[in-house]
């Protein structure tokens, strides 16, 4: 940076040599692409047989939501998969995770089935599944916390077995038992890979309840982009998939957001936010003094 340049700060805190805020220029870049998709189909350069211009799509979305309706009740059906089967994945990877890490006997007994769940196609299972459950909610859910569960089992293990040899060493001095190892070594030092796990599983959880509802289903955004798909009718299909694209980012900015709040010391603004907010409680304590 020359010494010309003065940086300015943007809303979110960063900093910009051209003064033009960040949200500013991602808006110009999604405006400049929007604009190229739409002359592209307006001009036949692309047929829109394969891709609907943006307008159709927004059109497509507008009756689709606003007018019939029609999308929401699927909407909830597959954030409803989505979440129950996210829970149920996360819930197994980081049970079978701790116990793995606190007992090496059942790490080794149960590794090879996490391998062979892992090389396992997914996909290969589906259908399986559905036979076992039937065609409601449940295959979907099951399929979506299959695919998640292992990236957050592999992220919860790896957290909990990197420990810092010289703090173990200090807690064993202690004499501290197995538990208070964990509870006060491991887990607080495992917790911003798990949530690195939780975010990927988020994701992976999506994609594991759309490929049920490909399978065997007769509600939800994956049954809506199959049919939509089948007549030929993109739009409507385009629209649902903005749909899940919107989905998807809620369920990562929302991992995201509990990320920042569980392991806040990994993120620089939010610590140095709480140094601040510390220090102006403590000013205002130290000012008031004891009475005279």
């Amino acid at each position: 940076m020359s010494a010309t340049e003065i940086p300015l700060e943007n809303s979110a805190g960063r900093t910009t040599t051209s003064g033009i805020p960040y949200w500013a220029q991602h808006l110009l870049v999604f405006v400049i692409f929007m604009t190229i998709w739409e002359m592209s189909v307006r001009f036949e350069w692309v047929s829109a047989l394969i891709l609907p211009s943006p307008f159709d799509v927004v059109a497509a979305w507008w009756d689709l939501a606003i007018v019939r309706g029609l999308i929401w009740s699927h909407f909830a059906v597959t954030l409803t998969e989505v979440v129950v089967g996210f829970a149920i994945g996360a819930g197994f990877g980081v049970t079978i995770a701790v116990l793995s890490a606190l007992s090496e006997t059942f790490r080794r007994l149960v590794q090879p089935y996490m391998v062979a769940l892992q090389v396992t196609p997914r996909i290969a299972i589906a259908p399986i599944i559905v036979a076992w459950l039937g065609f409601g909610m449940e295959p979907k859910m099951a399929i979506a916390a299959i695919i998640c569960f292992f990236p957050i089992f592999i992220n919860s293990l790896t957290g909990l077995m990197q420990v810092d040899s010289e703090s173990l060493e200090m807690f064993h001095s202690m004499r501290a038992s197995k538990w208070k190892i964990f509870r006060h070594l491991q887990l607080p030092g495992a917790m911003p890979v798990i949530m690195a796990g939780f975010k990927t599983g988020i994701s992976l959880a999506l994609i594991g309840a759309i490929v049920g509802e490909f399978v065997s289903a007769s509600e939800g955004l994956g049954v809506l982009i199959q049919r939509f798909s089948f007549q030929l009718l993109l739009p409507q299909a385009f629209a649902c998939l903005i749909m899940l694209t919107v989905m998807g980012l809620i369920l990562y900015g929302t991992a995201t957001f509990a990320d920042r709040r569980i392991v806040f010391w990994q993120h620089e603004d939010l610590v140095n936010r709480i140094s601040r907010r510390m220090r102006a409680k403590n000013a205002d304590l130290l000012g008031k003094g004891p009475a005279v």
